[in-house]
C-alpha cells in the first residue's frame, strides 16, 4: 500500500491529538510534519501525553506543502482563512479543514459528511469537516429531510463533553465548576445551526426550514454528545425505523439501534448510534457520537480514506469505552 504523506497545522489541540493517535496507527499514513507555533521543537508526546511510546515526532516550526499529499487544518475557527492568505496551495494537495471557515462550501470546499455526500467527498480535493453538534443533529434528521418530512418545527436538546470547548482553559471548563454541574449556553444561537439549516434545506429541496430550536448544554464529562431531537412525523414507528434503516444501510459508521442508546456505546469510536421512538404524532430521535472522533478527527480520517480511495474503516476500527 502506498503511503499517504500527511501534514498537520495546529497540532497542539484536542482534535489534533486525536488525529495523530489515529494516523500513527493508520496503515496507509505517513506523518511528514506536525506544525505548532506555540510548541515548536517539543516532542509531541510531551503535549499529547497519551502518545508516549507511540511516536518520536516533534512539533515543527516550519512546513513544506509541496512535500505532502494531504493537509489537515486543526487550528481555531478563522485560522484556516488566514492560513490560505499567507500560503499558496499546490494544485495536487488535498485539504481537510476541521474549522468552520469553509463549511458553507465556499472556495471549492465540499462539506464532509459522508452519510450525505460520500461521492462528492471521494472526488474532492478540498473538504470542510462538519462541526460536532452539527454531525449529531444532521444524522438524526437526514432521512426526514431526504423524504421532505421536515414540515414543522424541530426541537433539539444536546449535551456535550468538556473537550468540545477546546484545549484552552476557560471559566466553564475548570473541573471545580464543570463537575456535578449542567448548564445551557448559546440557546437558539449556536454557530452549528448555520451549517445544519443550510444542509437540511438543500437535501429537502426547500428554500427554508421550519424553526430548529436548539438548546446546547455543557455536561460534566469529557467526551461525547447526546442529542435528543423531536418533531412531527406522519410515519408509524415501523415506517420510521424502515426509513432510517434503509437510508443508513450504505453508511460505514451510522447505525439504527433496536433499543435506547447511551454515550458509552460510542465514546472512543467513529460511530453514530440512533434510536427512534414514536409518541403520538411526534418522532423522537436520539443520536450519540464521540465529539472528538465522529464529531471531528475520526470523521476527518474517514474523509481522507474516501478521498484516497481507501475503505472507510481503515484506521478506524476502534473499540467503544462501554464499561
Amino acid at each position: 500500500m502506498d503511503k499517504i504523506r500527511i501534514g498537520v497545522i495546529g497540532g497542539a489541540g484536542y482534535t489534533a491529538g486525536e488525529l495523530l493517535r489515529l494516523l500513527i496507527n493508520h496503515p496507509a499514513a505517513e506523518i511528514a510534519f506536525v506544525h505548532s507555533s506555540s510548541q515548536a521543537g517539543l516532542p509531541i508526546a510531551d503535549i499529547h501525553s497519551g502518545l508516549y511510546g507511540e511516536t518520536e515526532l516533534t512539533f515543527a516550526s516550519q512546513y513544506d506543502l509541496k512535500s505532502i499529499d494531504v493537509l489537515f487544518l486543526c487550528s481555531g475557527h478563522g485560522a484556516s482563512s488566514a492560513f490560505w492568505k499567507e500560503n499558496e496551495r499546490p494544485t495536487s494537495l488535498k485539504v481537510i479543514d476541521l474549522a468552520q471557515d469553509f463549511r458553507d462550501e465556499s472556495e471549492g470546499y465540499v462539506y464532509g459528511l459522508p452519510e450525505w455526500q460520500r461521492e462528492k467527498i471521494a472526488s474532492a480535493n478540498l473538504v470542510a469537516n462538519p462541526g460536532c453538534f452539527a454531525t449529531a443533529i444532521q444524522l438524526a434528521l437526514l432521512p426526514l429531510a431526504a423524504h421532505k418530512l421536515l414540515t414543522e418545527e424541530v426541537n433539539i436538546n444536546a449535551i456535550t463533553g468538556s473537550t468540545g470547548a477546546g484545549v484552552k482553559p476557560g471559566a466553564t471548563t475548570h473541573f471545580s465548576w464543570r463537575t456535578d454541574n449542567l448548564s445551557a449556553y448559546k440557546v437558539f444561537e449556536h454557530q452549528h445551526l448555520i451549517e445544519v439549516t443550510r444542509n437540511l434545506s438543500l437535501l429537502q429541496g426547500t428554500p427554508s426550514l421550519p424553526n430548529l430550536n436548539f438548546v446546547p448544554m455543557r455536561g460534566d464529562f469529557a467526551r461525547g454528545i447526546f442529542a435528543s431531537v423531536h418533531t412531527f412525523c406522519p410515519l408509524s414507528d415501523t415506517e420510521a425505523t424502515e426509513l432510517y434503516t434503509d437510508f443508513y444501510s450504505p453508511a460505514a459508521f451510522t447505525f439504527v439501534a433496536k433499543r435506547s442508546v447511551d454515550l458509552k456505546q460510542v465514546v472512543n469510536t467513529n460511530k453514530c448510534l440512533l434510536s427512534l421512538e414514536k409518541h403520538g404524532d411526534k418522532l423522537v430521535v436520539c443520536s450519540v457520537i464521540d465529539n472528538l472522533l465522529k464529531g471531528a478527527s475520526g470523521q476527518a480520517v474517514q474523509n481522507m480514506n474516501l478521498m484516497f480511495g481507501l475503505d472507510e474503516h481503515t484506521g478506524l476500527r476502534l473499540k467503544a469505552s462501554a464499561f
